[in-house]
């Protein structure tokens, strides 16, 4: 099992976030974590990682149960893109040693690096049409070349589980649709890793996505094959508003 909550809750100043998740990933899956701003997706994130312990439940992320594991450890073994490791990154750091600092779950460098990490590091960026950014500062990048870089970092520790929260915020229409084109790539990989998205446009949902997690004000509403989840009555349940999708090229726009 990838990841195991059980009757998990959290609450934060007494009000509660999470109530009652069930949820059980597989090895060989893929989820969507879909939900609107508030629903608590990044909480479960936080949860997944250690860096919040849940007030109620279980927690077990690639087989080990919190409570009885180093989650500094467990974290080597998790590859995170998100917003908010924007912000924790140093910007003046080269790229080629923020894509290294992935391998130890650092933000920096402070290990002996061997050549073969920073050959490792060219062949991730090169992978994605980016090897022109090597030797580049972080912080004089585009937002669409930030997010490649932080896959790249999230890739180098070769980890079971990757998590990419809502990895295409603030990207225009053409760097959204090259950061989704690695993620199908990195999904259709023999030794990839499973993926946990994290979305609220349900456009993004690619067809690697085997399955869909709705949570909304904390709860689980539907759960289950992505293809059962993204049905225009469950999906006007679950937005409360009237709706129309479209499917395009395997994937599935709405229009209000």
């Amino acid at each position: 099992m990838i990841v195991e909550m059980k009757n998990v809750s959290w609450r934060r100043d007494q009000r509660l976030i999470l109530d009652q998740i069930d949820w059980q990933i597989k090895k060989g899956e893929h989820w969507c974590l879909v939900g609107l701003n508030g629903s608590g997706k990044t909480s479960i994130l936080d949860l997944i990682n250690g860096y919040h312990w849940p007030t109620t439940g279980e927690i077990s992320v690639l087989g080990k149960k919190f409570g009885e594991t180093d989650l500094r450890e467990l974290r080597k073994e998790i590859g995170w893109v998100s917003t908010s490791m924007q912000q924790r990154l140093h910007g003046y750091e080269k790229v080629e040693n923020v894509v290294l600092s992935g391998k130890y779950a650092s933000v920096g460098i402070y290990e002996q690096i061997e050549k073969e990490d920073y050959d490792f590091v060219r062949h991730l960026l090169e992978a994605w049409n980016a090897e022109h950014l090597y030797g580049r500062i972080y912080q004089t990048l585009s937002q669409g070349e930030k997010q490649k870089v932080l896959i790249g970092r999230a890739l180098m520790a070769e980890p079971k589980l990757l998590i990419l929260d809502e990895p295409c915020t603030g990207l225009d229409i053409f760097a959204r649709e090259q950061v989704l084109h690695m993620i199908d790539q990195i999904a259709k990989d023999h030794y990839a890793p499973t993926l946990i998205y994290v979305t609220h446009h349900i456009e993004e949902i690619l067809p690697c996505f085997t399955h869909t997690l709705l949570l909304k004000k904390g709860k689980i509403v539907q759960i289950g094959m992505t293809k059962e989840m993204l049905t225009e009555q469950i999906l006007r349940d679950f937005f409360e508003t009237s709706l129309t999708i479209e499917t395009k090229n395997e994937r599935n726009w709405l229009i209000l």
